[in-house]
């Protein structure tokens, strides 16, 4: 038994020798393992992607606000057929030839206007045909040196008015997602980190088991032969030599498996073996409720998705109101044109023109079509409303017991590391008392199962304490340790 013992133990750490001279070792602390999944961990390189992509959508939204300027043209247009006119003499049908070259060009300044709804345009152009019969060529021009109109529905729904309140609501709350997302990475890396740490510690925990149960055997091997055991004790005690051995190979599988996860989250290069250090608690204050709340409201993107529904349920029901229900829209230009066969003269004492177009459209009977339309809309503003109000009182509740849940932690922290510390030293008189042969085995193994549950259990005890710390920042986008709300250089972040 004991040669097989040795020589798991023998090739076991023969290949952890193997693995520790072909591979450079990395030592990693929390606040490291952070900074590198917020640096380059497929979430926040996503988070950095989609916050981008509401920026530009932001900046194509602001651009429709401003006056476009365009240009258009026909360089040539080119005729050469037959066409049917009318004789208006004789009210005669003939099909006469035509050959001619066109041009036109036109610059056109456009100007939305967001608190009617409607645009303004100036616009100027040039237009000329060459015609071309069997004995001469006929130039025509017709200038147009300025036009100024604007269009403009009535009672019809304005995009731009409600566009205006909701665009740039929806870029505030990506930048506060883009926070939150950031705490969200944070907290990842924080499962990870604990989980590769549990994993390591439960490996070392399995080292010192078999190194302990080792000579626990020995002894009671000898113990045995000169008849002051019975041989059940002994077989329990080579059980439990057996357990440890087991849990070590099954450990060091696990610890392996964790380092990789950790790895591929933070894409780390897999030449690195990785130690993790136990981190230390930085902050124990305990945290005002009603400050995380007021913050919270402050500053959480849920906060502003709230109003966003409320605007987007109000615009709908202005859009069921004003669409198959009377329109009208009203078309006006006023401008200077003039024609010439000569282009200089085409630009001589231009005439004014005018246009007024007044369209509408009533509807007569659509059998409640617009009526239904409205009601539905209404209905789901009141479906909004109230799923908004009931999320703020659970968003209000959720924050208080966070709070709470945290503030405790700090308690359970030192319970678990109190108990760990007991764990141990009890361990250590178990140990030798057992030696000295005052209790049984029993109650050493269970010496040794509160001492590995001890350690692991002030460990999560740890992850807890940082889980639920960075989702107190992910849900107030504040730091309570410096007292300052989070923020980031968004322009770096809209240039790379």
């Amino acid at each position: 038994m004991q040669i097989i013992m040795k020589n798991i133990l023998i090739f076991l750490f023969s290949c952890l020798l193997s693995l520790s001279s072909f591979s450079q070792n990395k030592t990693l602390t929390l606040d490291d393992v952070i900074k590198i999944a917020l640096e380059q961990s497929p979430d926040a390189l996503n988070s950095r992607h989609q916050l981008r992509k509401s920026y530009w959508e932001y900046r194509y939204y602001k651009a429709t606000q401003l006056p476009s300027l365009s240009f258009q043209g026909e360089i040539p247009s080119i005729n050469r057929a037959y066409k049917k006119v009318t004789n208006y003499e004789d009210g005669l049908e003939r099909y006469v030839g035509q050959s001619y070259v066109s041009y036109q060009g036109n610059l056109k300044l456009n100007q939305a206007v967001s608190w009617t709804g409607g645009n303004i345009f100036m616009q100027s152009g040039l237009q000329q045909v060459v015609n071309y019969t069997d004995s001469s060529t006929i130039n025509s021009f017709l200038s147009t040196p300025i036009n100024i109109g604007f269009n403009q529905p009535l009672f019809q729904y304005n995009r731009y008015k409600w566009d205006k309140k909701i665009e740039p609501l929806k870029f505030e709350i990506a930048k506060k997602k883009y926070l939150e997302t950031n705490e969200q990475v944070s907290i990842t890396a924080i499962n990870y980190f604990f989980k590769l740490l549990i994993a390591q510690e439960n490996y070392k925990i399995s080292q010192i088991n078999v190194s302990n149960y080792d000579t626990l055997y020995k002894v009671a091997n000898g113990r045995y032969n000169l008849g002051k055991i019975g041989e059940n004790e002994l077989l329990q005690i080579e059980l439990s030599l057996l357990k440890s051995q087991s849990a070590l190979e099954k450990n060091a599988l696990e610890l392996e498996d964790a380092i990789f996860k950790l790895k591929s989250f933070l894409r780390i290069k897999n030449e690195f073996q990785l130690t993790l250090l136990i981190p230390e608690v930085t902050f124990t204050s305990k945290i005002d409720p009603d400050l995380a709340l007021k913050k919270a409201i402050e500053n959480s993107s849920i906060q502003q998705d709230f109003d966003k529904r409320l605007l987007e349920a109000q615009s709908n029901v202005n859009k069921a109101k004003t669409s198959n229900g009377f329109n009208a829209n009203l078309y006006a230009v006023y401008g200077l044109t003039q024609s010439a066969a000569h282009i200089s003269d085409a630009y001589k004492d231009p005439r004014d023109q005018q246009q007024l177009t007044l369209g509408i459209e009533v509807p007569i009977l659509d059998w409640g079509q617009r009526k239904g339309q409205v009601r539905m809309a209404q209905s789901q503003e009141e479906l909004v409303k109230t799923s908004v109000e009931q999320e703020r009182i659970d968003f209000k509740a959720t924050i208080y017991y966070k709070v709470s849940e945290f503030n405790i932690q700090k308690n359970q922290l030192l319970i678990a590391a109190k108990s760990d510390t007991i764990a141990q030293k009890s361990y250590l008189v178990s140990k030798n008392r057992y030696l000295i042969g005052k209790i049984g085995v029993t109650d050493l193994n269970i010496a040794q199962r509160d001492t590995d549950q001890a350690k692991i259990g002030y460990i999560r005890e740890l992850r807890a304490y940082w889980v639920n710390y960075f989702g107190l920042r992910k849900s107030t986008l504040y730091d309570f340790n410096t007292k300052e709300d989070l923020d980031v250089a968004y322009e770096d972040i809209y240039k790379d």
